[in-house]
């Protein structure tokens, strides 16, 4: 039985231009949300309180140097997910729901620890820029995990990453030599590694066995890129699956009006996908969390 809570969270939106971001509250914002029996059931919920937020890329390079940047306003595909779930890990975790304070704090340390190798910022290559980097320290780092293989359909393969050593000009900070090898490493890292993932012919097969909150990794058709997009898996009333993403198309966060089977089966640039599962009761470390 679902319990329902109003908290009044503190959020930290995106500042201008190379303005520091830590210590700085920009918005007071109320939230109405359901709390779950589980993150994964909170997560949907906290997610759906930002449907019809803009869309907007390359929102983590606004800055000279890397740092964390927080935004409740405007999401790219990853920072909406990266967001949304950074609140439900911290929702079900601080234990005084209503100390906006420290809810403040563990929301940023979620957040870093979500986004970042090993959980520490370290320059720009220390950002999981590859979705599949992403999930393969995510699950080792215990706050999720993959569940690809459990699920009706699904084949093993290997697939190399190349995507942004060889599209440089996309990524200016890849200019430094030491940052381009750093990616580069991670990149033949990625490549080596099989995984498992479902062929967008096989999703409906899949599909029941699909949960509310799961997190869903759409695989990208082109060699050298593992994943074109991701979003959360909301259940329908008809009992089918759609995605809850931020929409480069739509400009906005959504819930696509098709199913996901048939929305990765129209999109030509999408080859099937990934699905991974926030654990239960995966709390900071106490240190970590009561930190001053």
């Amino acid at each position: 039985m679902l319990k329902f809570f109003t908290g009044f969270f503190l959020l930290l939106l995106t500042p201008f231009l190379g303005q520091a971001q830590d210590g700085i509250l920009t918005q007071l914002q109320a939230l109405t949300l359901v709390e779950g029996k589980s993150a994964a059931e909170t997560t949907v919920t906290i997610g759906r309180q930002f449907l019809g937020r803009p869309y907007v890329p390359h929102t983590l390079d606004v800055n000279p140097t890397e740092q964390l940047v927080v935004s409740v306003r405007e999401f790219d595909c990853t920072t909406y997910l990266e967001t949304v779930l950074a609140l439900s890990l911290t929702w079900h975790d601080v234990p005084g729901k209503q100390n906006s304070p420290l809810f403040e704090q563990t929301f940023r340390k979620y957040l870093t620890k979500l986004r970042y190798r090993d959980g520490q910022i370290n320059g720009y290559a220390s950002r999981l820029h590859y979705f599949s980097d992403w999930l393969r320290d995510n699950e080792r780092k215990g706050l999720l995990n993959d569940v690809t293989q459990e699920l009706s359909g699904c084949m093993s393969v290997i697939k190399p990453v190349s995507y942004m050593t060889t599209a440089t000009y996309k990524y200016p900070q890849l200019s430094n030599p030491d940052v381009y090898k750093q990616v580069a490493q991670t990149e033949a890292s990625l490549g080596q590694q099989s995984f498992s993932f479902i062929p967008k012919k096989n999703i409906a097969q899949a599909e029941a066995q699909l949960r509310e909150g799961d997190i869903i990794m759409l695989m990208a058709s082109r060699p050298g890129l593992d994943m074109k997009h991701v979003g959360l898996a909301v259940r329908h009333p008809d009992g089918r699956i759609h995605l809850m993403h931020a929409s480069s198309d739509l400009g906005a966060v959504v819930i696509t009006s098709d199913p996901l089977s048939d929305y990765v089966q129209w999109h030509k640039n999408m080859s099937g996908i990934r699905v991974a599962r926030l654990r239960l009761n995966t709390p900071l470390e106490a240190s970590v969390v009561h930190s001053k």
